[in-house]
């Protein structure tokens, strides 16, 4: 039972936290090329990748079971919730930049939000890489 919610677990970080990672980090171009079409499709997948990095945490506490007490797991689950926080305010600015990019004034270019999600993008990868060492440096194993 372990080895399956191992595979579950390392399965929804490869292909739930990669996509979201990479889907974030394209946000920017796209609102600087004003290519309305696009950030919407990388909104959707911002909200759909997210959803699905809930299954990394789900399974997670699920394999962690009775080492949850565990300082690196703790950390963890700590900076799990943090960038998950980070991507609500990520997939809000993302709302924003198109709301912003397909009104007709032109007064709104969505430079702010441009820079939000490239820095929260960035910080939200930087989270997972800490995650990663933490999970491979610091677990005793099975």
């Amino acid at each position: 039972m372990t080895n399956l919610l191992l595979w579950l677990h390392v399965g929804f970080a490869i292909f739930a936290l990669g996509p979201l990672t990479a889907v974030t980090m394209a946000a920017p171009r796209a609102i600087r090329n004003k290519d309305v079409a696009v950030l919407r499709f990388l909104q959707r997948s911002t909200r759909i990748y997210g959803l699905g990095a809930l299954g990394v945490l789900v399974f997670g506490l699920w394999l962690g079971g009775p080492k949850l007490g565990a300082p690196y797991l703790t950390i963890s689950m700590t900076l799990f919730v943090v960038a998950l926080v980070l991507l609500f305010i990520v997939e809000r600015d993302l709302r924003s930049a198109v709301r912003a990019l397909s009104s007709e004034g032109t007064e709104d270019d969505a430079k702010v939000q441009n820079g939000r999600i490239a820095a929260l993008s960035g910080v939200v990868a930087l989270i997972w890489l800490v995650i990663l060492f933490l999970m491979f440096a610091f677990n005793p194993g099975p």
